[in-house]
């Protein structure tokens, strides 16, 4: 008999994906896969695919990748770079009983390729960890999703399936108030903020949003994101008039989770604050919506609003946890407690 404490656990290290390349070539199939999940957009296709096939795709690849170039290391996509140090440091962290893979929702490591490369390994009970602390059907349920169609051999709902064994399945939940997250985030911006010259005189954290009727219909992320958001200002000793909360990367006609990033820039302004701090909790990797976003838009936005103002050295973004030590013992402790049953301890 097989000892069930002495199998290979696998870990499936999701994210939602990135170009391979900044290019409006490599851009346009990342798009497509991401603004065709009905999880992220859920419009009638008949409605939403034309639109898409024809004016999106036509011109949002070529604005798009310009971005993403702006962004671009040495290695390739930031998000890519950083998310395989986080594997590798994971994996370090578990040791030869766990398997981790990488997998990406809609660009290349995909996850149906991680999934198949844990079961040649021998794993046959699969943790599927999305990297999204605050649950949102967008994302989290997005990549429960193809992890779960991979498992099952299938591309969809119908058709034939391709595998005879499924193995067995775990979803890691949100960990949206988890001590261990909150403290390295703690850790992290006390660290950042030691090494400013000046303490920054307001403090922003803001989330990706996502529609307000996704809200309205069940989607408990904006709960999630205060709550983080709370426990963080909590954490770093911030009062109520030094910090306020925000929703960034809107997309499209309808209302979306408010205020702005854009708003809340505003309203520092007009405030007078000089020195303020972006933080996106809701983002464990620095990627497109950290670095140019935030980092130069947010950063250039905030400039223009207070042209002519004396004294100040402008608006500072602190980045993601990324491969911080804190940060990467937390994700071990979230994939032991959730492996609990499947090992001896």
């Amino acid at each position: 008999m097989i000892s069930t404490s002495s199998r290979m656990i696998g870990v499936l290290l999701a994210q939602v994906g990135t170009p391979s390349e900044p290019t409006a070539k490599a851009v346009r199939p990342f798009l497509r896969r991401f603004l065709s999940d009905r999880r992220v957009i859920d419009y009638p296709p008949l409605l939403w695919q034309p639109l898409l096939r024809g004016v999106i795709l036509a011109v949002r690849p070529k604005r798009s990748a310009r971005l993403y170039a702006s962004i671009w290391g040495d290695e390739g996509s930031p998000l890519l770079s950083i998310s395989r140090l986080q594997q590798a440091g994971l994996q370090q962290r578990l040791g030869d009983r766990y398997k981790v893979e990488l997998g990406f929702a809609y660009s290349e490591p995909d996850i149906a390729q991680a999934m198949s490369r844990l079961e040649a390994a021998g794993a046959d009970r699969i943790l599927v960890l999305p990297l999204y602390p605050q649950y949102s059907s967008t994302t989290t349920a997005a990549i429960y999703d193809a992890a779960c169609f991979a498992a099952l051999g299938k591309d969809r709902r119908t058709g034939p399936s391709a595998k005879r064994f499924v193995p067995e399945l775990r979803l890691a939940g949100a960990f949206f108030d988890h001590p261990g997250y909150i403290r390295a985030m703690q850790m992290h911006l006390s660290s950042l903020l030691q090494r400013l010259p000046q303490p920054p005189d307001r403090f922003l954290l803001s989330f990706h949003g996502i529609p307000q009727r996704y809200a309205n219909g069940g989607d408990p992320y904006p709960e999630q994101c205060r709550e983080t958001a709370r426990l963080l200002a909590e954490a770093m000793g911030w009062t109520s008039e030094q910090w306020d909360l925000a929703y960034q990367s809107r997309f499209g006609p309808e209302t979306w989770l408010g205020p702005s990033t854009g708003e809340q820039l505003q309203r520092l302004a007009d405030s007078g604050a000089k020195r303020p701090l972006v933080y996106a909790p809701g983002f464990v990797t620095d990627c497109l919506e950290t670095l140019h976003e935030l980092g130069v838009e947010a950063r250039e936005d905030f400039a223009a609003r207070t042209e002519g103002a004396t004294g100040g050295d402008g608006l500072t973004v602190a980045p993601c946890l990324n491969d911080q030590q804190e940060w990467l013992d937390l994700l071990a402790e979230v994939v032991r407690n959730n492996a609990k049953g499947w090992t001896d301890t």
